[in-house]
Protein backbone atom coordinates (compact mmCIF):
# COMPACT_ATOMS: atom_id res chain seq x y z
CA UNK A 1 0.00 0.00 0.00
CA UNK A 2 1.43 3.40 -1.00
CA UNK A 3 2.21 6.16 1.48
CA UNK A 4 -0.42 8.34 -0.21
CA UNK A 5 -3.11 5.71 0.21
CA UNK A 6 -2.14 5.21 3.85
CA UNK A 7 -2.35 8.96 4.40
CA UNK A 8 -5.77 9.10 2.71
CA UNK A 9 -7.05 6.35 4.98
CA UNK A 10 -5.62 8.09 8.02
CA UNK A 11 -7.38 11.34 7.10
CA UNK A 12 -10.62 9.45 6.46
CA UNK A 13 -10.41 7.75 9.86
CA UNK A 14 -9.87 11.18 11.41
CA UNK A 15 -13.24 12.25 9.99
CA UNK A 16 -12.22 14.31 6.97
CA UNK A 17 -14.37 14.12 3.85
CA UNK A 18 -13.25 13.50 0.27
CA UNK A 19 -12.72 17.15 -0.64
CA UNK A 20 -10.77 17.82 2.54
CA UNK A 21 -8.60 14.75 1.96
CA UNK A 22 -7.69 15.82 -1.56
CA UNK A 23 -6.73 19.35 -0.52
CA UNK A 24 -4.84 18.08 2.52
CA UNK A 25 -2.78 15.78 0.30
CA UNK A 26 -2.04 18.60 -2.12
CA UNK A 27 -1.02 20.95 0.66
CA UNK A 28 1.16 18.32 2.30
CA UNK A 29 2.84 17.47 -1.02
CA UNK A 30 3.80 21.14 -1.30
CA UNK A 31 4.99 21.21 2.30
CA UNK A 32 2.14 23.45 3.47
CA UNK A 33 -0.52 23.38 6.13
CA UNK A 34 -3.66 25.49 5.83
CA UNK A 35 -6.40 24.54 8.31
CA UNK A 36 -8.61 27.40 7.08
CA UNK A 37 -8.60 26.03 3.54
CA UNK A 38 -9.23 22.47 4.74
CA UNK A 39 -12.06 23.78 6.94
CA UNK A 40 -13.58 25.62 3.96
CA UNK A 41 -13.60 22.37 2.02
CA UNK A 42 -15.78 20.69 4.66
CA UNK A 43 -18.97 21.90 2.99
CA UNK A 44 -18.21 20.06 -0.24
CA UNK A 45 -18.25 16.45 0.99
CA UNK A 46 -21.21 14.24 0.31
CA UNK A 47 -22.06 16.22 -2.79
CA UNK A 48 -22.26 19.74 -1.35
CA UNK A 49 -22.99 19.27 2.31
CA UNK A 50 -24.34 15.74 1.96
CA UNK A 51 -27.09 16.97 -0.34
CA UNK A 52 -26.10 14.24 -2.80
CA UNK A 53 -25.14 16.64 -5.61
CA UNK A 54 -21.83 16.57 -7.52
CA UNK A 55 -19.31 14.21 -5.93
CA UNK A 56 -17.02 15.96 -3.48
CA UNK A 57 -14.01 14.13 -4.92
CA UNK A 58 -14.57 15.81 -8.28
CA UNK A 59 -15.15 19.20 -6.67
CA UNK A 60 -12.12 18.69 -4.44
CA UNK A 61 -10.06 17.68 -7.47
CA UNK A 62 -11.05 20.87 -9.26
CA UNK A 63 -10.14 22.88 -6.16
CA UNK A 64 -6.81 21.06 -6.01
CA UNK A 65 -6.11 22.10 -9.60
CA UNK A 66 -6.98 25.63 -8.52
CA UNK A 67 -4.50 25.42 -5.66
CA UNK A 68 -1.75 24.83 -8.19
CA UNK A 69 -2.93 26.79 -11.21
CA UNK A 70 -5.49 29.31 -9.99
CA UNK A 71 -5.07 32.90 -8.93
CA UNK A 72 -4.75 33.78 -5.24
CA UNK A 73 -3.58 37.39 -5.14
CA UNK A 74 -3.80 40.48 -7.32
CA UNK A 75 -0.13 39.98 -8.21
CA UNK A 76 -0.78 36.49 -9.62
CA UNK A 77 -2.18 35.32 -12.92
CA UNK A 78 -4.22 32.18 -13.37
CA UNK A 79 -2.37 29.57 -15.38
CA UNK A 80 -3.37 29.92 -19.04
CA UNK A 81 -4.31 26.24 -19.13
CA UNK A 82 -6.26 26.13 -15.86
CA UNK A 83 -9.73 25.85 -17.38
CA UNK A 84 -8.50 23.23 -19.86
CA UNK A 85 -7.11 21.23 -16.92
CA UNK A 86 -10.48 21.48 -15.17
CA UNK A 87 -12.26 20.38 -18.33
CA UNK A 88 -9.91 17.40 -18.66
CA UNK A 89 -10.54 16.32 -15.07
CA UNK A 90 -14.32 16.68 -15.38
CA UNK A 91 -14.39 14.71 -18.64
CA UNK A 92 -12.23 11.95 -17.13
CA UNK A 93 -14.43 11.82 -14.01
CA UNK A 94 -17.63 11.63 -16.07
CA UNK A 95 -16.14 8.85 -18.21
CA UNK A 96 -14.71 6.81 -15.32
CA UNK A 97 -16.99 7.38 -12.36
CA UNK A 98 -20.13 8.34 -14.25
CA UNK A 99 -20.03 5.21 -16.35
CA UNK A 100 -19.41 2.97 -13.33
CA UNK A 101 -22.07 4.44 -11.04
CA UNK A 102 -24.59 5.89 -13.47
CA UNK A 103 -23.70 9.50 -12.72
CA UNK A 104 -21.30 11.82 -10.94
CA UNK A 105 -23.56 12.87 -8.10
CA UNK A 106 -22.74 11.56 -4.65
CA UNK A 107 -26.27 10.13 -4.47
CA UNK A 108 -25.52 8.04 -7.58
CA UNK A 109 -22.29 6.76 -6.08
CA UNK A 110 -23.11 5.98 -2.46
CA UNK A 111 -26.88 5.66 -2.70
CA UNK A 112 -28.82 5.22 0.51
CA UNK A 113 -25.69 5.57 2.67
CA UNK A 114 -25.95 9.29 1.88
CA UNK A 115 -28.84 9.56 4.36
CA UNK A 116 -26.49 8.33 7.09
CA UNK A 117 -23.64 10.60 5.97
CA UNK A 118 -21.35 7.62 5.51
CA UNK A 119 -19.12 6.89 2.56
CA UNK A 120 -18.87 3.58 0.84
CA UNK A 121 -15.70 1.67 0.08
CA UNK A 122 -15.90 2.95 -3.47
CA UNK A 123 -15.16 6.44 -2.17
CA UNK A 124 -11.59 5.51 -1.24
CA UNK A 125 -10.99 4.31 -4.79
CA UNK A 126 -12.54 7.44 -6.27
CA UNK A 127 -10.48 9.74 -4.03
CA UNK A 128 -7.29 7.85 -4.83
CA UNK A 129 -7.87 7.77 -8.58
CA UNK A 130 -8.92 11.43 -8.63
CA UNK A 131 -5.77 12.45 -6.78
CA UNK A 132 -3.64 10.43 -9.21
CA UNK A 133 -5.44 11.97 -12.20
CA UNK A 134 -4.98 15.52 -10.87
CA UNK A 135 -1.25 14.86 -10.51
CA UNK A 136 -1.09 13.51 -14.07
CA UNK A 137 -2.89 16.58 -15.39
CA UNK A 138 -0.58 18.92 -13.51
CA UNK A 139 2.55 17.15 -14.72
CA UNK A 140 1.33 17.05 -18.34
CA UNK A 141 0.84 20.82 -18.09
CA UNK A 142 4.32 21.47 -16.74
CA UNK A 143 3.35 21.89 -13.09
CA UNK A 144 5.29 19.98 -10.44
CA UNK A 145 2.88 18.75 -7.73
CA UNK A 146 5.67 19.13 -5.16
CA UNK A 147 5.56 22.85 -5.74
Amino acid sequence: MSDELLRMLELYRQGFNCSQILLSLGLETRGYSNPDLVRAMSGLGGGLGFSGKTCGALIGGVCLLGLYAGRGTTAERENDRFLLMVEELVQWFEDETGRTYGGIDCADIIGERLAYKTAGSQCANIISSTYARVKEILISNGIDPAG
